[in-house]
C-alpha cells in the first residue's frame, strides 16, 4: 500500500536493536574522596557544563493516517516503555477513544473519527444534529442486508463528492507531540527546562521544570499537561534514550503496519510527497499536515498524512506561534506608555500654570 516502506535506515535500526543489550555501558566519572572533596564538588557541580553532544540529523515521525487500523499498541508500547501510569478503567462513549486527550501521563492518543450516515442525507448517529438513533433508524438497521463480500480491497476509499451521499468510513490518528521547529513552548519556558536536544527534538527536563505551564498555554496542540503526580510538564520526548542507543522509538517499532515511520526528517518528507502522489492518482484526496511552514507557523518535525480536514482530526487548520504577535505587541505597549506618560506632563504642567 505504499506505507509500509520504513526506509533503509529504520531497517539498520532495527538490527541495532538486537546488539544493544550486549553493548557495555560508559564508565562513570570517578567520584569524590573526602569530606573537603566532596563538599566542594557538591558545591561547583551546579556550575559545571557537560560536553555538548555532538549534533546529527533532525529526527521525527511521519505520521500516514491512511493505514493506521486503531490497533493503540503505540499507546502501550509508550507507556511501557516510559513507565507512565495508567490513566484509569473509564469508558469515554466516544467510539473507542478511552484515553481522551493527549496528557502527562499518555503521550500517545490514537483518535477515533466515525463518519457514517445511516440514511441519505442525514449526519452521522452520534454527531449534535442527530444525537440518538430514530426508530426509522432502528428497523432500517433490523431489516436484512444484502450479503457483504468474502474479501474487501485494502486500498484507500476515493474521497466522498456530493454524488455519494451514503459513503461511510472511519478515520484513526495516533497523535503525539509535533516537535515544532520553532516550538512556542519552548520559547515561553522560562527556566530553560525546554530545549532542543542533538536529534532537534524538543525535550523537558523535569527536574528543572517549575510546573508555572506558561508552555501548557503556549502550544497550540494541546500536548502539554502538567502530572497530577510530581507538578512537572511531561510530553513525548521521542524516546530520546532510545536513539541515543540508536533505537527506533518504541510506538514506532510497535506499529504493525508501519503508520508511525521514524527517521530523519527530510527522508520522511521525500517519503509522504511520494505516499500523496500515489494516493491522489488512486482518486484520495490526501494532504500533508505540518510538512511545510506557514505564515503564522514553523515546520512540524512530527507531521502527518490526512485525507479529510485538520479539524476533523482534533487539529488546528492554521496553527499560530504567539510569538508571531510579540513585536506589535510590545510596540503597542511602549505606544501606550509614551501617550500616557505624555498625558501626565501635560496635565502637571497644566496644574502648575
Amino acid at each position: 500500500m505504499g506505507g509500509n516502506n520504513r526506509g533503509s535506515g529504520t531497517s539498520a535500526l532495527l538490527v541495532n536493536e538486537l546488539k544493544v543489550g550486549a553493548t557495555p555501558q560508559s564508565p562513570e566519572a570517578p567520584r569524590a574522596v573526602g569530606l573537603f572533596a566532596v563538599i566542594l564538588h557538591r558545591l561547583t557541580y551546579p556550575f559545571r557544563r557537560g560536553a555538548r553532544p555532538a549534533p546529527h540529523a533532525a529526527t521525527g515521525f511521519y505520521t500516514d493516517t491512511t493505514v493506521c487500523i486503531g490497533c493503540k499498541a503505540c499507546e502501550v508500547a509508550c507507556k511501557q516503555w516510559n513507565q507512565l501510569p495508567s490513566d484509569g478503567f473509564e469508558f469515554t462513549g466516544n467510539s473507542y477513544d478511552n484515553t481522551g486527550a493527549l496528557t502527562a501521563e499518555s503521550w500517545r492518543h490514537v483518535k477515533f473519527v466515525e463518519q457514517f450516515s445511516p440514511h441519505e442525507g442525514e449526519p452521522p448517529t452520534g454527531s449534535p444534529y442527530n444525537p440518538f438513533p430514530t426508530p426509522d433508524s432502528l428497523t432500517t438497521l433490523a431489516s436484512p442486508q444484502p450479503e457483504s463480500p468474502a474479501r474487501f480491497p485494502l486500498d484507500v476509499l476515493p474521497t466522498p463528492s456530493p454524488a455519494k451521499p451514503d459513503f461511510a468510513r472511519w478515520l484513526m490518528m495516533s497523535d503525539v507531540c509535533k516537535h515544532c521547529v520553532t516550538a512556542p513552548c519552548q520559547q515561553s519556558c522560562p527556566t530553560g527546562a525546554i530545549l532542543y536536544n542533538e536529534f532537534a527534538n524538543v525535550y523537558i527536563q523535569a527536574d528543572i521544570c517549575n510546573g508555572c505551564g506558561y508552555c501548557v498555554a503556549a502550544c497550540p496542540f494541546g500536548v502539554i499537561t502538567r502530572s497530577h503526580f510530581d507538578g512537572h510538564t511531561h510530553k513525548c520526548t521521542l524516546c530520546y534514550d532510545r536513539q541515543k542507543d540508536g533505537l527506533v522509538p518504541a510506538c514506532a517499532k510497535a506499529c504493525p503496519t508501519a503508520s508511525i515511520q521514524f527517521g530523519p526528517v527530510a527522508e520522511l518528507r521525500e517519503r509522504a510527497h511520494r505516499r500523496v502522489a500515489d494516493l491522489r492518482a488512486k482518486g484520495v484526496d490526501a494532504k500533508l499536515y505540518g510538512a511545510e511552514a506557514t505564515e503564522t507557523y514553523s515546520e512540524l518535525n512530527s507531521f502527518y498524512l490526512l485525507v479529510d480536514e485538520p479539524e476533523v482530526y482534533g487539529l488546528p487548520p492554521k496553527p499560530v506561534n504567539p510569538w508571531v504577535h510579540m513585536r506589535g505587541d510590545y510596540l503597542r505597549s511602549v505606544a501606550v506608555g509614551v501617550v500616557s506618560l505624555g498625558v501626565l506632563l501635560l496635565s502637571l504642567l497644566l496644574a502648575g500654570g
